[in-house]
Formats: C-alpha cells, structure tokens, sequence
C-alpha cells in the first residue's frame, strides 16, 4: 500500500511540473508570437515627413515638401507658390543646413555614389539628388511627384538615406549635362530633410 501512495505521490508531482512547464512554454510562445506582431506592424507602417520650403535668394517662394516610405519605395509630393513662370529644377543636396541666405550651406548635389550628374535614370550615371525639372504655371504654383525604391528615410544605407540633405529649388532649369550640377542657376527655395 505504502508502494502504491508513493507511486500516486510521485505521479502528482510529474503531472504538477509538467503542467507549470507547459504553461511556462506558453507564456513564451505567445510572448514571441506578439513581438513578431510588433515588429510586422511597425515595418508596415509607412514613414512620413513632411517640410515647409522657405525662400532664398530675395525669392517669395514658399512650399512644402513631403516624403513617404512605403514597402521599400520612397514617393516625394511637393507644392509651390510664388514661382516664376517656366520650368525649374529641383534637387536634394548632400547637407541640411539652409542658413545661407543664398542656400549654398547645403552643398552640392547628393551624390554619394559618384556619379556624374545627369537626368535621373540616366545610363550614363546620374546622382542620387537629381530629380529634375518641373514646370510652373502664370500664377506660379508647381506641382512635384516623385518616387524611388533608390531613397530610404532613416536606412543604415548612405547610399540611399536621405535624412540629413535638403531640398533645393533653383531658378533656372537643369540642363542635365553641366557638370557638376545641370547649370540650373540660383537657389530660390529650400529645406532640410531631419527627423
């Protein structure tokens, strides 16, 4: 009998540790399970910046920029007022920094593959920055869409990581080949791209 009520006693235990162990096992499983949610989640979130343009040059050009990040492609909305008739060219330069009332504090064209400058898509090369020429109507409002899988906001990739540069509105048009920056003539407009 003794036997018998150790036997039961020794069965109780197993079945105790084990059920502690499975709902342990459980516990983590689900933990996991929600933490990989997290993460989808947030990688399907789209990321969006969105900037105001302020004049340069003596220019009354005002805008706004904004930058969207979806499923790997990076789409560039912007609006403009106070334009003068025509085309312009707008570009992302390698620095953030507008303080330069003529806007050279941001540098040349991003380019940090270095390439020769060029129309975006080129062959023949092309920066990273090069996104061209846009037409204003009489009244002097733009419209600019753009979109890339070559950009990222925020990326580990310098190649491709567009916080830290600046947009730039010139006055003139990109000629697409002057090297090393299209000729496209005075910065009017500009903003930092920063989080």
């Amino acid at each position: 009998m003794k036997k018998f009520q150790i036997l039961v006693l020794g069965l109780v235990l197993i079945t105790a540790f084990s059920c502690k162990q499975i709902k342990k096992d459980a516990e983590k499983a689900s933990e996991e399970i929600e933490e990989t949610v997290d993460q989808t989640v947030e990688k399907m979130e789209p990321k969006v910046l969105t900037l105001k343009m302020e004049p340069k040059s003596d220019s009354n050009v005002m805008g706004e920029v904004t930058f969207t990040e979806d499923n790997g492609v990076v789409i560039m909305k912007a609006t403009f007022t106070g334009l003068s008739e025509g085309e312009h060219a707008i570009h992302l330069h390698e620095k953030a920094d507008c303080s330069a009332a003529d806007g050279t504090s941001t540098g040349g064209h991003w380019n940090p593959t270095f390439q020769p400058h060029g129309k975006w898509g080129a062959k023949e090369g092309y920066h990273k920055g090069d996104i061209g020429n846009f037409y204003a109507d009489a009244q002097g409002n733009a419209t600019v869409d753009f979109k890339t899988d070559e950009w990222c906001i925020g990326c580990e990739d310098d190649t491709k990581n567009i916080l830290g540069k600046a947009v730039i509105v010139h006055q003139g048009v990109d000629d697409y080949t002057s090297q090393p920056s299209g000729a496209a003539g005075t910065r009017i407009a500009c903003t930092g791209i920063i989080r």
